[in-house]
């Protein structure tokens, strides 16, 4: 399993999802090599990496959404290939577009997904989820004239009403304010205390320190895997943070030293880092008598990390 710390391997009824050597290719491309991972139950599971890594291809894999070419395994305790059906009965997926009726009404709206399948109250269990999720006021109010925060509300609450067992979020917080996914995430950690296991894509870095677990995916490879402490102690990565004036120019001359692997703008500062101490330092050691600049050890960020990563892959579609 590439990238994955050491540890004693859980007990099979605690994990959601177990699958070995999952293997996709679209139009004689391979969009995802060889995958191996597990997922805990209950747990929420951050998939990053660079825009057509294949993050959402490896979701659809794991839930059975999505038949490999190779590779086997299990999500729920059923086999990913030969109990798609049912896996699929128990997974709720919201992704990155809304996708409810807009001329229905918020209540009209959870009414119907319930009705669908088949909850035996489906005006109680679509006041119960009004509720939930402080939707209360706005029950008449059209879908499609709902703000991005409330729509990716009742997108949440339409795809868990259900009860599903296992929950897919497609980048589900893309242009919403910071409150609203402050607000949804808190809610999805409520949901897993509750014992969902939910599988979340997503390009924020804060978002992924609110997972248990994450994964980064680069071109169909999965390169690291576990805790965010995991991964950023696993990168030995040595950083400095670099504050003062004339970045740029800094910027072009470290990028091209030896030992320097990552060099980024952080807001007034400046990043460098790289996987060899000793050549790291031997790098800047010139630049930091330099009175305009103050150097500071610091410890990596997980963007710090996922930047590197970036550096390194290599585009499987060039």
């Amino acid at each position: 399993m590439n990238g994955a710390p050491t540890s004693a391997r859980p007990d099979a009824s605690r994990i959601a999802i177990d699958v070995k050597g999952l293997s996709k290719s679209f139009g004689g491309r391979e969009v995802v090599h060889d995958l191996s991972m597990q997922v805990k139950r209950g747990s929420i599971y951050g998939f990053l990496g660079p825009n057509g890594s294949g993050k959402t291809t490896t979701i659809r894999m794991l839930c059975g959404l999505l038949t490999p070419d190779s590779g086997e395994g299990s999500c729920l305790g059923y086999d990913i290939r030969r109990d798609a059906d049912k896996i699929k009965r128990k997974v709720g997926y919201m992704t990155q577009r809304f996708s409810l009726y807009q001329d229905l009404s918020v209540r009209e709206n959870l009414e119907f997904v319930a009705r669908l399948y088949g909850l035996s109250d489906a005006r109680g269990a679509a006041r119960g989820m009004i509720a939930r999720l402080g939707l209360a006021g706005r029950e008449d109010q059209l879908a499609g004239n709902l703000s991005g925060g409330w729509k990716q509300r009742l997108a949440l609450g339409a795809c868990t009403l259900p009860s599903p067992q296992l929950l897919l979020l497609d980048e589900p917080t893309a242009g919403v304010d910071p409150k609203a996914r402050r607000d949804f995430w808190n809610e999805i950690h409520a949901l897993a205390a509750e014992g969902l296991t939910v599988l979340v894509s997503t390009h924020y870095m804060d978002e992924a320190e609110r997972c248990h677990e994450i994964a980064y995916i680069a071109y169909g490879n999965l390169l690291v895997h576990g805790t965010v402490d995991e991964v950023i102690a696993n990168s030995a990565l040595s950083t400095w943070t670099v504050t003062g004036e004339d970045f740029n120019g800094l910027m072009a001359e470290l990028t091209a030293k030896p030992g320097v692997d990552m060099v980024a703008p952080f807001g007034t500062s400046l990043h460098v880092s790289g996987r060899d101490r000793a050549a790291l330092e031997a790098a800047i050691s010139p630049y930091r008598s330099n009175a305009k600049w103050h150097w500071q050890a610091s410890e990596p960020s997980l963007e710090d990390v996922f930047i590197d990563l970036m550096g390194r892959s290599r585009d499987n579609f060039q």
